[in-house]
């Protein structure tokens, strides 16, 4: 299944690329799921169909699906209450009932990662259209589940749950209560469903269309969109010029200047831009969603990559080749920790785990060129098996 991510800056008109993309796939024949998380029905509203919490068939091969972050929010918190009872009773705490709670801040991003992951694995269609949140939001909702897996990791490491038979003695030695069972089982559970939508995103069949209005807002989001996918490790499939107006507007006054502005953008993106006009109106229905001329999804994206150039014989180092297009040297960062580097790139940052091949090497420099930070690694004499 191949699964395209769609965000581009607030009001570029993204829902409505997403269901047209999604539309014209399934009248292909393409059997086609669109999700969002909008808590307002903007993909019903762009489809001409209501969506809700249960999947609706708006088309012989056209699906949507907008879940419901309230009723999934309610489960997991009364799920957790009945696991943790013996301790909410020993702190003396009340019980919330589930028609007393909402959904805080966030929930519906987890509730689309969830039916994402979901939709992955059901192997009922063959596309998945996500409409995720504006790119500044998407991309912290991308990152989500590595970084969640990784605090998990320091927080209950693995190694320690093997120890089961063990955890009486070793509270009673350590004066502190253990955590229980139930605890690890939870932890256990939630790497396995964040693994599940890692797994999602770092397929080679996934990847990002970036919708964005022509001009100096749209141009410096798509920059710092580009830079913040990459850093993630997540392939443009398209750039979509969203509500291009027609030249006839280029001598109309004030639409006369938006007509240059947009010219100017377009020359700068060149034809990784693909432009569709605008409509004159807000797209609604089927027809609105035919006449919008977005790109069919391509399959040929190339997934990023992340190599390791082997220069041991010509300089005595490993060269790992990272891409990250539009970084600047002033605002990159790099930081070894054990195992892992840190790398920061304008507004963003990751924290990635070596290649086994460079943990036992130093860092011995790092340059940023056309484009691609190179970083420099010398093998550790003291863990580099010699030669022969």
């Amino acid at each position: 299944m191949r699964t395209l991510l769609i965000t581009g800056p607030g009001g570029s008109g993204r829902t409505t690329v997403a269901a047209a993309t999604a539309h014209h796939a399934a009248a292909g024949g393409t059997r086609t799921l669109v999700l969002s998380a909008d808590r307002t029905d903007t993909l019903g509203a762009a489809l001409g169909t209501p969506t809700g919490a249960s999947p609706v068939r708006v088309t012989p091969h056209l699906t949507a699906w907008r879940p419901d972050a309230t009723a999934g929010f309610r489960d997991d918190l009364t799920a957790f209450q009945d696991r943790a009872t013996t301790v909410l009773d020993l702190l003396g705490a009340s019980r919330l009932d589930p028609e007393e709670v909402t959904p805080l801040p966030g929930a519906e991003e987890l509730t689309l990662l969830r039916a994402l992951r979901d939709a992955a694995l059901s192997e009922t269609h063959d596309l998945l259209v996500v409409d995720l949140p504006p790119v500044a939001q998407a991309l912290a909702l991308l990152a989500l589940p590595e970084e969640l897996r990784r605090y998990l990791r320091r927080l209950l490491p693995p190694e320690r749950q093997a120890a089961r038979a063990l955890r009486p003695m070793l509270g009673r030695l350590a004066g502190v209560p253990m955590p229980a069972e139930w605890l690890y089982e939870t932890t256990a559970r939630w790497d396995l469903e964040l693994a599940a939508v890692e797994a999602v995103l770092a397929d080679r069949d996934t990847a990002v269309r970036l919708v964005a209005e022509p001009g100096p807002a749209g141009a410096d989001a798509v920059r710092e969109a580009r830079l913040g996918l990459a850093l993630r490790a997540l392939p443009v499939e398209s750039l979509v010029a969203n509500r291009v107006l027609p030249e006839t507007a280029a001598d109309d006054g004030w639409l006369g200047r938006l007509v240059t502005q947009q010219r100017k953008a377009l020359g700068e993106w060149g034809e990784a831009a693909r432009p569709v006009s605008h409509l004159g109106h807000d797209p609604r229905g089927a027809d609105d969603l035919a006449a919008l001329a977005v790109p069919g999804v391509n399959p040929d994206t190339s997934p990023v990559e992340w190599p390791v150039a082997d220069r041991l014989a010509q300089d005595g180092v490993l060269v790992w080749h990272l891409p990250l297009p539009g970084a600047l040297r002033d605002e990159l960062d790099l930081v070894r920790r054990g195992d892992e580097l840190v790398v920061t790139a304008g507004p963003f940052r990751r924290i990635v785990a070596l290649p086994s091949v460079l943990r036992r090497c130093t860092v011995d420099g790092a340059a940023l060129r056309d484009g691609e930070l190179c970083v420099r690694f010398a093998p550790d004499p003291g863990l580099w098996p010699q030669a022969r």
